[in-house]
């Protein structure tokens, strides 16, 4: 039997992932979490299969806790599951350590065929993804501006294209308001880009919203 523990900060979401994990016969899951310092609490005392994670979570991110999980030296798989589609995260999680990507939008039957593969040490990508990696492994794809960014100065960019004040973003992210300052002037150069309507203009653009 496959053990999964889920992290997620919706509790509806978990409860119907329990149902539609519940009917396989080969995975259960035996623990649920809301955020990454209780999943980093539940890993020093049990062991699972495998940690189903979603990426935005409040205060830590999923993309963080790939990067703690790594570093604290936890070799259990990781599978995301994000309401992001492919194109915006997956490639960063993988980077950062993740077995495998599935977005939230996916048929059930891709979640659980996903869960089995990486249980069994092994990557699970989509057709789709495995495309888009192979066009980059060969230099036949060209890199968009945005690749060039850190996670961090990602994350930060996409919730400034949400129309984010400063100081909500700052307060989420626990950081302080000329930080974040420092982050925007950061990703603007970048991406050259003069102003905050460019920016939302490019996310839009490259469907990173």
């Amino acid at each position: 039997m496959i053990k999964a523990i889920v992290c997620d900060d919706h509790p509806i979401f978990r409860e119907g992932l329990k149902k539609i994990i519940g009917q396989s016969r080969d995975i259960t899951v035996t623990d649920e979490v809301s955020d990454g310092p209780a999943l980093m609490e539940k890993l020093r005392g049990r062991r699972f299969d495998v940690i189903i994670l979603d990426i935005s979570l409040p205060g830590v991110n999923g993309l963080d806790i790939l990067k703690d999980l790594r570093t604290a030296g936890k070799a259990t798989p990781v599978l995301i599951l994000s309401m992001h589609p492919e194109e915006q995260y997956a490639v960063r999680a993988l980077r950062a350590g993740a077995s495998g990507y599935v977005a939230k939008a996916s048929v059930p039957e891709e979640l659980l065929s996903a869960i089995r593969k990486v249980a069994a040490g092994r990557k699970y990508v989509s057709p789709s993804l495995a495309e888009q990696l192979a066009s980059e492994l060969d230099g036949s794809s060209e890199k968009p501006p945005h690749e060039r960014l850190s996670d961090r100065e990602f994350q930060i960019m996409r919730m400034i294209a949400s129309g984010r004040k400063v100081k909500e973003i700052a307060a989420d992210l626990c950081l302080s308001p000329a930080t974040i300052g420092t982050y925007r002037a950061r990703i603007l150069s970048k991406l050259n880009l003069q102003s905050n309507a460019e920016l939302i203009h490019y996310t839009i653009e490259n469907k990173l919203t």
